[in-house]
Formats: structure tokens, C-alpha cells, sequence
């Protein structure tokens, strides 16, 4: 029975089963006994196992086909009506073009099938920043996943009442899931995304990187607000007072181990904790007061596992404790859990690695999980979870933090003069790969407010909808900084102790929110002075921190011509602001 009466969605969703012609529908409620039945469903085709449930109560397990593990950036697509409206860092395809080649495909895809019908939220059930999907899927993975990542089920619909036809329409099936005919297409101006012969989670679960953030990072620049890659923490001092930042970062550069970060010892015994408000997403609007404030659409933690262990991160291996999906994960047969390569130095001895074949841990060249095996855990089992969580109203935000991976350029810390400034920081935001071995260092890779694969419209028009948020926030605008925990010695060692010990840096960045600390003018923006960061309790000394603070002009003047050279890529389209802050940095460089 259907659980709503809105016209949009009741006429989309014929149109869809025309097409798809699956053999019965399924309505998702969200109730705990329809998803016991789909559970149990997915065990007994084998399609998912269950995990011990004493020590694992609530998991399951589920592997995708070798060709299936992943994003595939070359077959997703932004399908604007006018190409320039998608830039040139998307994938583009006519949209007319693009319907009627994937018609083709989904025409009687689902034969034979059930066709889920998930409505979901993003963002907390009756918040104002919240907005609804409906998800049609012939995977029971899919619903199970949406679960977890998501507000699913008849409550979703309460945010869209009866005649509102702003939700995005998703539409996924397995298919073959042949790799040649996948496509995860996004078509903004409709509001709808398709996805097909995937069943791997970050092409196939739509609310995540696809509507949070391609579609969102669309509505946002029309409507005001902003969806971007960012995590969001809380830091609290001993009078109980809470701070909030947001931070993006390029993958690898532990994102998800600064949201769930865990004081060190010095600040824990003076009564300071951290919580987590979100691992991955944040959404932003200007609040009545004038502030930038935030929520985190995602209702759970979609994860990568290897390396996540009770050193790295003890508060995301805690948050898979119980009534968590495991894909792609080895699985240990001796006790039926799970393992993965950084877990532990256990390997199991009798066991099935991530590609159904029996694995027994000795050294060999297959790894018993896939690299990018994941979890998909509820943020309600996480220890530091924030109680403003489901608050509708989110929180409001003191500063921004951009990130990379530069191992002599980026300073440990640096503050940028202001908001215009800010964005330059953010639009060059960079990693680079390197080569241990040799101790070269590679190729920068420039991943923009670490959007590149994430923006659904040109990204110049992206920089231009950031500095006009910063005119409309004025003097209440969060500060922003740029960190970089990864510099390192002549042999390639990391100098900064990095994890928890990240906090010294955050400390000093909410003292420079609230006029509290100094800093120092450089070439480049802000710096702290070296003993304006607390040291106490490490392994550094004054002077590796003036080390780790060093700004090279010969090194930033090579970058400055590499950020010129990526700048090209927006031509008329790079807002005139960035391109003056450019000539700033030169200018300030000689």
C-alpha cells in the first residue's frame, strides 16, 4: 500500500514500473518487522550471512562482485541541459541522449523482481534543512544500507506533505551488473539520478555521494545554502562549553579520525572531550542570528575498514559493534566475524576472503579483505556521538579547516587573512602522492574543498557560490584555516605525531576564533607563534615545530605556477577574486 497520497510521487513512480516492469512492489515503512523479513530474505538467498550474533548482534555480511568495488568516476555523469552548466571537471552527456540510452537498459530490467520503494530523509525529520529522496531499487542490500545511512520509511514523507514535488528521484537497478553498461548519471535540473548495473554502496545507495552531495551541492547554490565534503565536530572545554568546526579533506588524509578524534591526555585530565556531529557530509545555511550553521545529513557511517583498528580509531571500530553491514571484509570462519588487513596482526587462519575464496592469512599476495572494504554502521553506535545529532536545527559553525597531503609545501597550520582568502585556500587544496622509496615526491593532485568528484555543476560557478556566501555572512563568518599533518623529514618520516594529537592544532585554531591567541603574518596567510602550541606531553621540541611551520617561497613559488596552470582549466568562469588572491600570493612570494 502506498504511504503517501503527493501526486509527483505517485505519477513518478508509475512511470518507473512501466518501465521497469518488476513483478511486485514493496513499499518501505521502516518498520523493525519488514526489515527482520528482509533480513532473513537476504540470508536465506545467500545474498547476505549472518555474523555471530553474540559477538556481532545485528551484523551481516555481504560481498560484491570483484568488478564492483568501488566509485567509478568514468562512468558518472552530470547530464545538465547545457554543457558548460557541468564544467570541466564532470563527466557531461545531453540529457535527451542520456535518458534514451539508459531506457534502453532499465527497459524490463526489473522482470522477475521486487521493486523497493524507499522514501528516506536527509537530515533529521522535521528539520528545516532537510530534504527527501525516494529510492526504487531491486536490491535488498539497497534497503538494508538506506537503513542504516538514512531516515528511512514512512516518516520521510512528513518533510514533503502532500503536493511538494521537491524530492530527488533515484533510481537504481542491479541489472547484470554488467561494468560495460554501468552508469551513475545525475540529472540536477530534474532533481533525479539513475544508477545501474552497480551494486557496490557508493554508486547504489543514492542519498549518499550522489543526492548529499552532486544533487544537494545543485540545490544549494540555487537556494542559498551550501553541501559539502566535510566532516563536522563539537570540541568541549571544562565549563561545557561546545565549539563546532568543519573540515574537508581529500580521501587518506584521516577525515574520518579527526571526527571521531580522541583527546590526548593533557586535555582529557583538564574535563575537554570531542564529539562527533558527522564523518563525511555537512549541510550549511545562514541561521536567523547571521551564523553558519550545520547539519549532517547522514543517519550512519559508511566506512572504509582496512587500517581502522583500536589504535587508529577506536571510536569507528566501536560503531561497528552491532547492527553494522559488512562488504567486502574477510571472513573469519573459526568464530564467524570479520577481519581486515590493519585490524589486528591475527589474521585468521581458516577463513573466506572478500572473493568468496578460502583464505588462510599465510603471506600471500591476496589480501583477505578488498583496500576499499567497507562498513556501514547506525552514528548512534559511536561512543563520541554528538547529542546534537538529530538536532533539527543543527549547529553553528566557528571555523573551516581545509586539508591535504604535501610533505614539504603546507605548513602543520595556517589561517587565511579572510573569507575571500579562505576560498583561494580551499580551491587550491592539494595532495601528492609519493614514492617512499626514493623519498621523490610526486604528483599534486588539486581536489578543490576536496569536491573534484563530488561538485554536480561547473566549479567555477562552485568558488563563485562560496564567496557569495561569505558577502551574506559578513563579519559573522567562520574563520578559515588549512592543515597539513602530514609534512615530513629528509627520510620520509612524518614529523607531527598526527591522530589525537591533532587536537594541539584545533585548540589553537578556536583561540584565533575568539581573539584569544596571536599569530604571525607570513607570505602565505596566519601562522601561530611555535609556543602558542601546546607541546606538553610529545615528542617535539620548539624547534621542530618552527620546522614544521616553515613556509619554503622557493617551494611555494612552484606551486603558485601549478595552481595557475589548474586554474586554467575554469577559463572565464574563475571568479576574478581567486585569480587576484593568486597575484597576492606571488606578489607576497617575492
Amino acid at each position: 500500500m502506498a504511504l503517501t497520497k503527493n501526486p509527483n510521487v505517485l505519477k513518478w513512480l508509475d512511470e518507473m514500473v512501466a518501465l521497469t516492469t518488476p513483478d511486485k512492489i514493496v513499499w518501505i515503512d521502516g518498520s523493525e518487522e519488514q526489515l527482520k523479513g528482509l533480513r532473513a530474505e537476504a540470508i536465506a538467498t545467500g545474498e547476505m550471512e549472518e555474523l555471530n550474533q553474540e559477538k556481532l548482534p545485528g551484523c551481516l555480511l555481504h560481498r560484491t562482485l570483484p568488478s564492483d568495488v568501488a566509485r567509478v568516476e568514468s562512468r558518472t555523469f552530470i547530464c545538465s541541459r547545457n554543457k558548460e552548466d557541468a564544467g570541466p571537471t564532470n563527466n557531461w552527456e545531453d540529457p535527451k541522449v542520456m535518458y534514451e540510452k539508459l531506457g534502453k537498459l532499465y527497459n524490463g530490467v526489473m522482470k522477475g523482481r521486487t521493486m523497493y520503494v524507499i522514501p528516506y530523509s536527509m537530515g533529521p525529520i522535521g528539520s528545516p534543512f532537510s530534504k527527501v529522496g525516494v529510492e526504487l531499487t531491486d536490491s535488498i542490500y539497497v534497503v538494508l544500507n538506506m537503513d542504516i545511512m538514512t531516515r528511512m520509511g514512512a516518516q520521510a514523507f512528513e518533510n514533503l506533505g502532500d503536493t511538494s514535488n521537491d524530492f530527488v528521484r533515484g533510481l537504481h537497478s542491479k541489472a547484470n551488473v554488467d561494468e560495460n553498461e554501468r552508469y551513475i548519471v545525475h540529472f540536477p535540473e530534474d532533481n533525479t539520478i539513475w544508477s545501474i548495473n552497480s551494486a557496490y554502496g557508493g554508486n547504489v545507495l543514492l542519498g549518499k555521494k550522489c543526492f548529499a552531495l552532486r544533487i544537494a551541492s545543485y540545490q544549494g547554490k540555487n537556494e542559498g545554502w551550501m553541501a559539502e565534503h566535510m566532516l563536522i565536530l563539537g570540541i568541549e572545554n571544562p565549563k561545557g562549553e561546545v565549539k563546532y568546526i568543519t573540515a574537508a579533506f581529500p580521501s587518506a588524509c584521516g577525515k574520518t579520525n579527526l571526527a571521531m578524534l580522541i583527546p590526548p591526555e593533557i586535555y582529557k585530565k583538564k574535563g575537554y572531550k570531542v564529539w562527533t556531529v558527522g564523518d563525511d557530509i555537512a549541510w550549511m545555511r545562514i541561521g536567523p542570528d547571521g551564523r553558519l550553521w550545520a547539519i549532517n545529513p547522514e543517519n550512519g557511517f559508511f566506512g572504509v575498514a582496512p587500517g581502522t583498528n583500536e589504535k587508529s580509531n577506536p571510536n569507528a571500530l566501536a560503531s561497528t559493534r552491532k547492527n553494522t553491514i559488512f562488504t567486502n571484509v574477510c571472513h573469519n570462519l573459526d568464530d564467524n566475524t570479520v577481519w581486515w588487513e590493519g585490524l589486528d596482526k591475527n589474521p585468521p587462519k581458516h577463513a573466506i576472503d572478500w572473493k568468496g575464496q578460502p583464505w588462510d592469512g599465510s603471506v600471500s599476495t591476496e589480501k583477505g579483505a578488498h583496500p576499499n572494504s567497507r562498513f556501514t554502521a547506525p552514528a548512534i553506535n559511536c561512543p563520541c556521538i554528538s547529542d546534537k545529532f538529530n538536532d533539527p536545527q543543527g549547529v553553528p559553525i566557528s571555523a573551516i579547516i581545509f586539508g591535504g597531503r604535501r610533505a614539504k609545501t603546507a605548513p602543520l597550520v595556517y589561517q587565511a587573512r579572510d573569507w575571500e582568502h579562505g576560498v583561494f585556500v580551499g580551491s587550491i587544496m592539494a595532495s601528492e602522492t609519493t614514492a617512499a622509496a626514493s623519498g621523490a615526491v610526486g604528483v599534486v593532485r588539486r581536489d578543490p574543498m576536496a569536491m573534484l568528484p563530488f561538485c554536480g555543476y561547473h566549479m567555477g560557478d562552485y568558488f563563485q557560490h562560496w564567496l557569495d556566501m561569505g558577502k551574506e555572512l559578513g563579519g559573522k563568518a567562520p574563520k578559515i584555516f588549512n592543515v597539513n599533518w602530514f609534512r615530513t623529514d629528509d627520510e620520509g618520516h612524518f614529523i607531527w605525531p598526527g591522530f589525537g594529537d591533532n587536537m594541539r592544532v584545533l585548540m589553537w585554531v578556536l583561540d584565533r576564533c575568539e581573539g584569544k591567541a596571536e599569530a604571525v603574518e607570513t607570505p602565505i596567510g596566519y601562522e601561530p607563534k611555535p609556543e602558542d602550541i601546546n607541546l606538553e606531553g610529545l615528542d617535539i621540541d620548539l624547534d621542530t615545530l618552527k620546522g614544521l611551520l616553515d613556509v619554503d617561497k622557493g617551494l611555494w613559488k612552484e606551486d603558485a605556477s601549478g595552481i595557475e596552470e589548474f586554474y586554467q582549466k575554469f577559463g572565464s568562469k574563475l571568479p576574478k577574486e581567486l585569480k587576484a588572491e593568486l597575484e597576492t600570493l606571488k606578489k607576497n612570494l617575492d
